[in-house]
């Protein structure tokens, strides 16, 4: 692109005066003749215009519109994994504090049906 119109090579300089073809920005070192009685450089039913003109422009903003949604659902899914982790560590409190809450009822338990044993073993001695 920083070359000037000299740099396109010796031809330029001797073939003064005759038209010459760029398909595209990106095909501007392939300058192709155009024929001597020519009055358009682009022939109509080649090219319509803004038909394929921006192939590449399209295709880049085509690739940014599959990024952008590949972006946000893969957004909208750590979303989602971060409310799953939420509402897992909601559950294993509630189920911890039941565990705690029951391990105090066992306690209890155990302790009465030691009771009950000692009170049967007295009461069984008793009567020998």
């Amino acid at each position: 692109m920083n070359h000037s119109f000299q740099d396109t090579g010796s031809c330029g300089i001797h073939e003064d005066g005759k038209l010459y073809v760029v398909d595209s920005i990106n095909d501007l070192n392939k300058l192709n003749l155009c024929p001597v009685g020519s009055q358009h450089p682009f022939p109509l039913d080649e090219k319509a215009p803004g038909l394929g003109t921006n192939s590449g422009n399209g295709s880049r903003s085509l690739f940014f519109v599959g990024l952008l949604i590949v972006l946000l659902v893969s957004l909208t899914l750590v979303f989602f994994v971060i409310f799953l982790i939420i509402q897992t560590a909601n559950k294993m409190e509630d189920v911890s504090r039941r565990l705690a809450a029951e391990g105090k009822d066992i306690d209890d338990l155990k302790k009465i049906n030691n009771m009950i044993i000692k009170r049967l073993n007295q009461l069984d001695s008793e009567q020998n």
